[in-house]
């Protein structure tokens, strides 16, 4: 399969992001608010791209918060789901003042979803690339997306197939004709 290619960004965006992501989770526990900072300078940042932000605390996860649709510019779309994963992830309490001195964060930028022919979960499980691929299933109101990244905690295609079943809250051992399958890559800041 080929390389999917996601939006790649200069250091000094990377820098304005990541400055960014610092002012909403700041604001938001100064205000208790979602506060949407001025427009970068970087015009790369005003490409529309799908993203997560994940969080963490004591390299703990602390939040994960993320679209797979591209319909905002990066910049917007990543302070909102900095907040989201801050203050809204439902596994989680809200990020409070003194967790701010261990907190980290990764940007995950989405290539395009690239839709997989569902020819059953076996040929899904021979396809897929560890460590490499993001792989998102949906089947009627249900969905399920994991990023390139879990796979460090799972590590077979077999492994990382069932938990993001169940993460969608179907059967481990569920499959059907009528699940559409999408991967796709991330560039992580």
């Amino acid at each position: 399969m080929p390389a999917l290619s996601c939006i790649k960004l200069t250091a000094p965006a990377q820098e304005e992001l990541r400055a960014l992501v610092e002012y909403v989770i700041k604001q938001g526990i100064e205000q208790r608010k979602f506060v949407l900072p001025p427009p970068p300078k970087s015009n790369e940042l005003f490409e529309v791209a799908a993203s997560f932000v994940t969080l963490y605390s004591q390299q703990q996860l602390r939040g994960c918060v993320g679209t797979f649709s591209a319909r905002n510019p990066l910049w917007s779309d990543v302070c909102r789901l900095s907040y989201c994963s801050a203050f809204e992830d439902g596994r989680f309490m809200p990020l409070q003042q003194e967790e701010l001195a261990d907190l980290t964060f990764e940007i995950s930028i989405l290539s395009p979803l690239v839709k997989i022919d569902n020819d059953g979960e076996g040929a899904l499980l021979t396809q897929l690339v560890p460590g490499v691929d993001g792989l998102l299933l949906q089947d009627g109101n249900r969905s399920a997306l994991f990023l390139p990244s879990v796979w460090e905690a799972l590590k077979t295609p077999e492994d990382f197939v069932q938990a993001l079943k169940t993460k969608g809250g179907w059967p481990a051992n569920y499959w059907s004709e009528d699940i559409e399958v999408f991967r796709f890559h991330t560039t992580v800041y």
